[in-house]
This record gives C-alpha cells, sequence and structure tokens, in this order.
C-alpha cells in the first residue's frame, strides 16, 4: 500500500503538466470557435465542440501520465481542436452555410496529421499513445465527414461504414483478441487512410454533384474494405502459423 501512495504523489504533478497543456488548447478551441463564427453559430454549436474537445482530453488524461505531452501530441491535440469545432459545425447544419470554411477547417486538419508525425520522427518521440491518439483523431474525423456528407447530399447511411469501419475492427477484435496484434508498417493503410478523407472532402464541395459524391464515397469505402481485409487476412495468418 505505501508503494502505492508513492507511485500517486509523482503521477500527479505529471498529470498536471498536461492538464495545463488540455486548458490551453481549450482556450485554443474558445479562440478560434470565436474567429470562425459562422461556423460556431449558436450555443448548441458550441456545446457539442466543447464536449469533443473534453471527451479527448479526459481520455488524454487517462492514457497518458508522463508529464509534458511533447511537441508532436501537442501538434495532434491541435488537430482535436480544429476536428472538434468541425463536429460543433454540424450541429444545426451550420457547415451547410460556411461549407467552404467548414471544409478548409478539415483540410487543416488533415494537413496537420502529416506534420504530427514529421516532428515525432526528427525528435525521435514516437510513443504507442501518440499513433493511438493520432488514429482515432483520423477515424473521428473520417466519421464527421460521413455525417455531413449524409446531411449535404442526402446519401445513405452506408456512407457511415467509411467511418465506422475503424470502430467494428476495434469491436471484433473483442472476440478475436488476435485482430489486436500489431501490425507492420504499410504505405498501402496510410494512402487508403489519406484517399478516404480527400474523398470525401471532394464529395462535400458544392462544385460536386450528388451523382460524383456518391461515387467518390463509393471508392473511399471499396478502398478501406480492401485495406482492412487485406490487415485482418495478415492477422489472422500471423496467429495460425506463427
Amino acid at each position: 500500500m505505501p508503494h502505492a501512495s508513492n507511485s500517486s504523489s509523482y503521477s500527479f504533478p505529471k498529470r498536471l503538466y498536461s492538464g495545463v497543456e488540455l486548458l490551453l488548447g481549450a482556450l485554443l478551441l474558445i479562440g478560434l470557435g470565436t474567429l470562425l463564427t459562422p461556423l460556431m453559430a449558436s450555443a448548441a454549436n458550441w456545446w457539442v465542440a466543447g464536449a469533443f474537445y473534453a471527451l479527448i482530453s479526459l481520455l488524454v488524461l487517462a492514457f497518458w501520465p508522463h508529464g509534458p505531452l511533447g511537441w508532436a501530441n501537442r501538434v495532434t491535440l491541435g488537430r482535436s481542436v480544429l476536428i472538434s469545432l468541425v463536429a460543433g459545425a454540424l450541429v444545426g447544419e451550420a457547415f451547410i452555410q460556411a461549407i467552404w470554411l467548414w471544409l478548409g477547417v478539415a483540410v487543416i486538419a488533415l494537413l496537420l496529421d502529416g506534420v504530427d508525425g514529421w516532428i515525432a520522427r526528427r525528435t525521435r518521440s514516437h510513443s504507442p499513445f501518440g499513433a493511438r491518439f493520432d488514429m482515432e483523431l483520423d477515424a473521428l474525423l473520417i466519421t464527421l465527414l460521413c455525417i455531413g456528407l449524409i446531411v449535404e447530399e442526402s446519401l445513405g447511411l452506408w456512407v457511415l461504414l467509411i467511418g465506422g469501419m475503424r470502430y467494428l475492427f476495434v469491436a471484433a477484435s473483442l472476440p478475436f483478441p488476435w485482430l489486436n496484434e500489431p501490425l507492420n508498417e504499410s504505405f498501402r493503410r496510410k494512402a487508403v487512410c489519406v484517399w478516404q478523407v480527400v474523398a470525401l472532402l471532394l464529395a462535400l464541395t458544392p462544385l460536386t454533384s450528388p451523382f460524383f459524391a456518391g461515387l467518390l464515397a463509393l471508392s473511399a469505402l471499396v478502398s478501406l474494405a480492401y485495406s482492412f481485409g487485406v490487415d485482418v487476412w495478415w492477422l489472422h495468418r500471423k496467429a495460425n502459423h506463427p
């Protein structure tokens, strides 16, 4: 028991460091939301954006007990602020009234996806937490874009499979633990992830007809299903032929 007490006393200051950084992220959310008034047009937009960021912050506090976040994770935290604004603007269809601004925020969040990885490599600060943080934000952004596409283009609920496939994979790992095994590095996986977001962004532009928007979304779904299929097959073979 004394050992547990000492551990707790040391972990609290470390969490306090990251807590301060998360509060700075909240101030960034407020500042950007104030500047991007068309996206945060109502109290409901603010509440949803704040709720998303609060949930992300709680998860960071729960899974990062190591003190300051580091520059790579700080950039990823900045992505979480932008993605929270993307989520908030979906309420009341505020994003439709400012579609180009909304897409611009999403594009910046996408571009920062490469920046945090570059910083992690340059500073040799790779971590399982950072990789997971980045991946879960990618999945969240893709899901939000899918919701926007359903609302704007009136496509079927099948579009949600693009964003939901990651969560289905996680759910499938409960009865099949071998799905939790680490995957090898794959350019194909990264390329498919980028194409998903690019295809959804293109589909959401006012210049794209509903027909081509559907084709773009379908291409994202097919490429994603293929990529997941390759990974599942590889993990299955690895589990059965160690």
